[in-house]
């Protein structure tokens, strides 16, 4: 592929025709459909996670999924079946150390999904010479075949279909697991479903962005939108808007910048916009709270009372 650059730009060229040169060509357009269904998916996910304090989770699986991945490819099948058989052995298998040691959820973890990531690396050397490991783990989102790009859009709208249909219920189960049992939801259930759908929107997203960079769509729009809001129903629209709109963005500047790969670029982005809220956040935001620290040294009532715990 030739890059366009930003001399002409610069030059005063056509700077419509410079910056609309990328939508020109048919891999670009597909390119951004792609990252941006991928990234609305993981976005609406992430903000289950972050609500379940499942940060490491989406870390697990995205990451565990690498041996299936790789197998996948040894074997000629769909790279997305062996991610998903990766992803529910990974499932299982945190949760077959967390009942049967003392260890607790995050070192069983993470003791799973290195072990597997580990094997994943181990693994592609036994690859097809013509394969290139480098898009396995960065994903190749340019170079997305129609096939793979219809099996992402179909995957995040089931995704999308099931969350719809269960959204209370799997709010109630991430916020507060006990109140969900105790008024007669089927927490295991649910907590299955969710842990199932976030590893479809892992397969998803490694369409995207690869299985090293994946996990970031998993986390950083739902932190985001977190840092933004305290109402869930706003957040997965904040955290959608970041996800969606960086997926858009970074692919569509991914064209401009030579040697970029796309997935850096969207996360970069992503990351970009995370660093923003939280210098920024009205509430939550590091100059909120730095004014709030200041109002309470000037006001020695204040202190007390929010020492105490009491709200002012």
């Amino acid at each position: 592929m030739t890059h366009a650059t930003l001399a002409p730009m610069l030059l005063g060229a056509d700077w419509l025709g410079v910056l609309t040169e990328p939508l020109s060509y048919q891999f670009m357009v597909k390119a951004i459909a792609v990252g941006a269904a991928a990234a609305l998916v993981c976005s609406v996910l992430s903000c289950y996670l972050a609500l379940r304090g499942w940060a490491l989770m989406g870390d697990a699986l995205a990451h565990s999924v690498l041996p299936g991945v790789v197998v996948a490819f040894i074997l000629g099948l769909p790279f997305a079946l062996g991610a998903v058989v990766a992803a529910a052995i990974a499932v299982v298998g945190i949760g077959a150390v967390r009942a049967g040691t003392r260890l607790k959820e995050d070192a069983s973890i993470g003791v799973v999904f290195t072990a597997m990531f580990a094997l994943g690396l181990l693994l592609k050397s036994k690859l097809p010479a013509g394969v290139d490991f480098q898009s396995i783990l960065l994903g190749n989102l340019l170079g997305i075949s129609d096939g793979d790009a219809l099996q992402c859009f179909a995957i995040a709208a089931a995704v999308l279909l099931v969350v719809a249909l269960t959204w209370r219920d799997l709010v109630a189960v991430s916020f507060d697991p006990a109140h969900a049992r105790a008024i007669g939801l089927p927490v295991g259930m649910l907590t299955g479903l969710l842990l199932g759908l976030t590893a479809a929107a892992t397969v998803a997203g490694l369409q995207a962005v690869g299985a090293a960079l994946v996990v970031a769509m998993l986390i950083t729009p739902g932190a985001t939108a977190c840092l933004l809001t305290d109402r869930f129903g706003r957040m997965v629209w904040i955290a959608a808007a970041v996800g969606v709109g960086s997926a858009v963005v970074g692919a569509y500047a991914s064209y401009f910048v030579r040697g970029a790969t796309t997935g850096g670029c969207i996360i970069t982005l992503q990351a970009a916009v995370f660093v923003a809220a939280l210098i920024v956040a009205p509430r939550h935001g590091l100059i909120a709270a730095r004014r709030a620290s200041l109002r309470l040294r000037a006001d020695p009532r204040a202190a007390a009372l929010a020492a105490e715990g009491v709200g002012t």
